[in-house]
This record gives C-alpha cells, structure tokens and sequence, in this order.
C-alpha cells in the first residue's frame, strides 16, 4: 500500500452533522473485505455529572494538516487502502457524532489496528478543544491518554 494519503482519503473538520452513511460508503470497495469504523458521541455524562452539550473549536489549519499527518502515518504502518477522519466543531448536542473515523483494508485486522491508531493519535495531537457545559457551569476537557493494554491472564503464554 502506498504510504501517503490518496485522493481517495477524507479528512473534514465540519459545522454540520456528519454523514455516516455517506462516510462509510465512500471508503467500501470491492478490492477490500473490511471497514473498521469509530463513531465518537457526546454522552448525557462526564465525571458523575449531567452534560448539557459540549463545543468544539479547533485551530482549524493546523487541525486538518495533522488529521492528514495521521492518514499519512496510518498508510504507512497498516495495510489499509482508505482512510476517512471526520470531526465537528461548534455545539453539539447529546446524542451527536463528535468524531468519526472510517478505514478499510483487505483484511479486518489492519482496519482495527489503524482505527484505534487513528484516534488514540488524533486525542493526542490534533488541536481540538471541547468545552463540557453542565447545569452548574462549564469546563474545557483534557485530552484522553489511551488505556493501558490489557495484562495477559496470570500462567498464559
């Protein structure tokens, strides 16, 4: 597979709800047999209270550029053939896609590998902030660090 991003690849910062099923559609090809995808969502929750909605705002340049860098890496560490990264900015309200990310491969195991690189490196790099606003008043949001993996159960080899 080549190791930048195609023509092909979909990157959007966006103002209005995301298409999903449009997303989607656009990476399936007949050469691939999988499409690993990720859909972000505000929850009614964050830390043990009520979230209202939540704003996104985004150095929107700078964004997009490292939403390519991503594509780019994941092309070149995964054998996938399409890459879609997708995020909105302004209010969103709970319920609301707030990130979405669509990969197909050949093979299944490449698209979730890329998929979970895709937004474990995007929650990191990628210059995005959410505002949390709750009934007593409104926070701007860390970043997520990814979980540790899982230890292997005590005697597997």
């Amino acid at each position: 597979m080549s190791n930048t991003i195609t023509e092909r690849d979909v990157f959007a910062l966006l103002n209005a709800p995301i298409d999903i099923a449009a997303t989607v559609s656009e990476v399936r090809t007949e050469r691939d047999g999988a499409i690993v995808t990720f859909d972000g969502f505000v929850r009614h929750e964050s830390h043990g209270r009520q979230t209202l909605y939540l704003e996104y705002e985004a150095y929107e340049s700078m964004a997009l550029a490292k939403m390519k860098e991503i594509g780019g890496l994941i092309h070149e560490r995964f054998a996938v053939d399409k890459v879609a990264i997708l995020h909105r900015l302004g209010r969103l309200e709970i319920g609301e896609t707030s990130v979405f990310i669509a990969i197909s491969a050949p093979h299944r195991a490449a698209a979730f590998e890329a998929c979970r690189f895709a937004i474990d490196t995007l929650k990191r790099t990628v210059p995005i902030w959410k505002k949390e606003y709750f009934a007593d008043g409104a926070v701007w949001a860390d970043g997520e660090l990814p979980p540790a993996p899982p230890s292997a159960p005590q005697g597997a080899s």
